[in-house]
């Protein structure tokens, strides 16, 4: 039986494993953006580096597909109440976070698949080329993938916010955490 303050188990495990991926995806992204592929293959070799990339486009596909999912159960299944309730300012907040953690987890994903075929790269996911989504247009790939770039700073930040706070709340012991933790 799940308590009523509680997500549902799936919902609760999906908050977790999404929360682990974007975090790789995120310091992975970080890592290609201040060493470029060359400073890669430097660091690491030509075959790592391209295997680095193929891994951060099946994740970001992935996260795509858990995030959709996620919506899907949060339709099915509400969230919910805050026992004890939350502040006014604390619900507002609460809920242009989880928006845009929601709205950035779908649409990074999309934009960088949109860079990668703007740019003649192929889309992979674990190892399988899926078909490009636009024809090759250099200047629009640069101008995705800077959009990307941006998308996943504001994405991070986002996601400092709402380490935060679950951070507030477990040290003050109110129960709030209780809804979204595994055990």
């Amino acid at each position: 039986m799940i308590a009523a303050n509680r997500y549902t188990f799936p919902q609760r495990l999906l908050h977790w494993l999404l929360a682990i991926l974007i975090f790789g995806l995120l310091a992975g992204g970080l890592s290609f953006w201040a060493l470029g592929y060359e400073g890669l293959v430097k660091l690491v070799g030509e075959r790592i580096a391209n295997d680095l990339f193929m891994y951060h486009k099946s994740f970001g596909i992935l996260i795509l597909l858990l995030t959709a999912f996620r919506l899907w159960l949060r339709r099915r299944h509400p969230a919910p109440p805050y026992d004890p309730p939350l502040s006014l300012f604390e619900r507002l907040v609460s809920g242009v976070l989880m928006i845009v953690l929601y709205l950035l987890s779908l649409a990074l994903p999309i934009v960088g698949m949109l860079a990668t075929s703007a740019e003649g790269y192929p889309i992979q996911f674990f190892g399988f080329n899926l078909p490009g989504l636009i024809p090759v247009n250099k200047e629009l790939g640069e101008q995705l993938f800077d959009l990307h770039g941006l998308g996943a700073l504001i994405l991070g930040l986002t996601v400092l916010v709402h380490m935060a706070a679950g951070i507030k709340h477990w040290r003050l012991k109110d129960g709030i955490m209780a809804r979204i933790s595994l055990p």
